[in-house]
């Protein structure tokens, strides 16, 4: 079967457009695929300077807290105990010896206590290198804090050791939403009795706290706004690639569970 010359022109016409314009498309597609890979290198490096700046406010946030527990225990322990010396040494009459050595020795202890909870406080301006020894010990030096106010019954289960760590950007993160959850608490919660329960299991973390205060309808708290803090909890969980999940009810307390993949060595 014989071709006619129009048929073949034809042929030749589409043989000649295909040739000049595939270079065409492949450099479309080339382009196209470059401004892919540099918009997904822009929204990386979009999405790291995010996670740096929010890290660092997270750091901020913890010193801050860390200052604030400082100001109040000079302010409340050490002030009360050095106020108590001043008064004991002001009392003393030199001519009654036996008086005078009971309360030199009052002083003494006195003074002893407060060298005692400034070497406390001291360990808390350490942040880093409480966090060095894992973010079990860091959390348990904060209930230790919690239980210094003696306004609730504490029961703190830890099974983490000091060897159990991930991250330290991650268990910066996870003790500062350890502090907002607990001045929570200490703000609006009006408990008595607070569980805390820190465990890894399957390579992930998880810290449950639990208490019997008045507690709150979590949809209504985050519908008008009041929210309690709990944007801030919830972006710092999202910020480690966590999940939360909080149960409450107004007079029965509140539970919040927080999870987090947590990969140890």
């Amino acid at each position: 079967m014989q071709l006619s010359s129009s048929e073949i022109i034809a042929i030749v016409i589409i043989g000649t457009l295909i040739f000049l314009l595939a270079p065409l498309f492949l450099l479309i597609y080339i382009r196209q695929y470059n401004l892919r890979k540099v918009k997904d290198l822009e929204e990386k490096k979009a999405m790291a300077q995010q996670f740096e700046s929010e890290l660092l406010k997270t750091q901020i946030e913890v010193q801050e807290q860390t200052m604030q527990t400082i100001a109040s225990n000079l302010h409340d322990n050490i002030g009360q105990l050095l106020s108590l010396t001043n008064i004991t040494l002001g009392s003393i009459n030199i001519s009654d010896a036996e008086k005078a050595e009971t309360k030199i020795n009052t002083s003494v202890e006195l003074v002893n206590k407060s060298i005692k909870e400034l070497r406390q406080l001291a360990k808390l301006l350490q942040g880093e290198q409480i966090l060095q020894k894992g973010i079990g010990y860091a959390i348990s030096q904060e209930v230790s804090w919690l239980d210094k106010t003696e306004a609730y019954e504490l029961n703190f289960e830890n099974s983490l050791t000091e060897d159990i760590n991930s991250s330290p950007q991650t268990d910066l993160v996870l003790l500062r939403l350890f502090q907002e959850i607990s001045n929570n608490i200490i703000k609006h919660a009006r408990a008595t009795k607070i569980t805390i329960q820190l465990y890894c299991k399957e390579n992930n973390l998880f810290l449950c706290i639990k208490e019997n205060g008045i507690g709150f309808d979590y949809h209504t708290a985050k519908t008008n706004g009041a929210g309690l803090g709990l944007n801030s909890i919830e972006k710092k969980v999202k910020l480690i690639n966590g999940s939360f999940n909080i149960a409450s009810m107004p007079g029965k307390g509140t539970e919040i569970v927080v999870q987090i993949p947590y990969p140890t060595p």
